[in-house]
């Protein structure tokens, strides 16, 4: 099976909601597709969200990068050449680990396709179907304790909160939520790094006081503050998990063997793909740390290369792929069953891709 083209388009899904962090306010989920045609007929894919804010990858970017570096590196290369495919589309530029992830995940289902395996089995098989919470976007406490109320009702029992907005209002907001869905509800809160270390300690203190019963706060500091975040973890009793703090396995070793934080979160587009995230899944394995999956605003490709990793790795025991359920509509056919928080992966070779809707295909 030999790589003949590769064609790149890009999609537009407007969200139910608008998606609001501490970092950024989003209305559509705006990704670049990417096709990998090879001489057998077979078609991989993958995709890539242009999340600047947080990787520093725009679209032009990501186009970029894969036309003018990975396209070149591997097309009419064997995809059987998996390991050394893998080691080039890492190597044959800098960073840019959203348009390296789109490439990776599409060469995984071209070589789960070649040897007629799903990759979730290829990687592990651990299990075929996980649970994910549902993000709550940052607004007024009212509004939050709403959105909160209409997820349980949609059948959610973990919400994951966004909060690191304005301190004290996000004191109010947790009260609220917490109060509008009761005690069964697990409550996770992600700050996206907009605390300062003692801000954090003193905010979050506060909620362990008042009862607020949080399962674990996300990346309550900023990401290159690796001391602050240990302060944090040190100085708190609820679980610190690191986001944007871990963007290769490097980075999570840092934060393994320091002891900066009490999990770690896998998310594909920080990493670089597949290949990447299961060496930080086999470190978090030696060092006994668990591991989250989540993913950025994505549409069903790239969460469906997540889903696959999540099934087949026990050490990833917090999900948080919530990225199509926030989508109004699904233009990927194929792949994995997102039935509100029951995600259940495809058992067809590869990542189970047929094709994309409503694709604009790049000149």
């Amino acid at each position: 099976m030999k790589i003949t083209e590769i064609k790149l388009g890009k999609i537009s899904v407007p969200l139910r909601v608008p998606f609001k962090t501490a970092l950024r306010s989003v209305s559509s989920v705006e990704d670049v597709i990417v096709e990998i045609h090879t001489d057998t007929g077979a078609v991989g894919y993958g995709e890539a969200p242009p999340t600047g804010v947080i990787t520093g990858d725009t679209t032009g970017a990501i186009v970029g990068a894969i036309q003018d570096h990975i396209a070149k590196t591997i097309l009419g290369r064997e995809v059987d050449d998996f390991e050394n495919l893998m080691l080039a589309v890492q190597s044959c530029i800098l960073k840019n680990t959203s348009a390296k992830a789109a490439v990776d995940m599409a060469l995984w289902d071209l070589y789960g396709q070649l040897h007629r395996i799903p990759v979730y089995k290829l990687l592990g098989g651990s299990r075929s179907q996980i649970v994910t919470d549902i993000t709550i976007s940052v607004n007024d406490p009212e509004e939050m304790a709403r959105d909160a109320m209409d997820a349980v009702a949609r059948g959610y029992d973990c919400l994951k909160c966004k909060v690191g907005k304005d301190a004290a209002l996000d004191l109010r907001r947790l009260e609220a939520i917490r109060a509008a869905v009761g005690s069964d509800v697990c409550i996770r809160i992600d700050a996206n790094q907009g605390w300062k270390p003692k801000e954090a300690v003193r905010i979050l203190s506060k909620m362990e006081d008042r009862g607020l019963a949080i399962e674990f706060v996300e990346q309550p500091v900023h990401a290159h503050d690796i001391e602050g975040l240990k302060y944090v973890t040190d100085h708190i009793s609820m679980p610190v998990l690191a986001d944007e703090s871990v963007f290769s396995p490097e980075d999570a070793l840092t934060i393994m063997q320091t002891h900066a934080a009490d999990l770690v979160n896998i998310k594909l587009m920080k990493c670089g793909g597949l290949y990447n995230g299961l060496k930080i899944a086999s470190a978090a394995e030696v060092y006994g740390v668990e591991c989250m999956i989540g993913c950025m605003l994505e549409a069903k490709i790239s969460v469906n290369a997540a889903v696959h990793l999540a099934c087949a790795k026990q050490i990833i025991t917090k999900i948080d792929l919530d990225g199509p359920v926030l989508c109004s509509e699904d233009p990927i056919l194929g792949g994995a069953v997102f039935n509100e928080k029951v995600i259940s992966v495809s058992d067809e070779p590869g990542l189970g891709i047929h094709g994309v809707e409503q694709i604009t295909y790049l000149p």
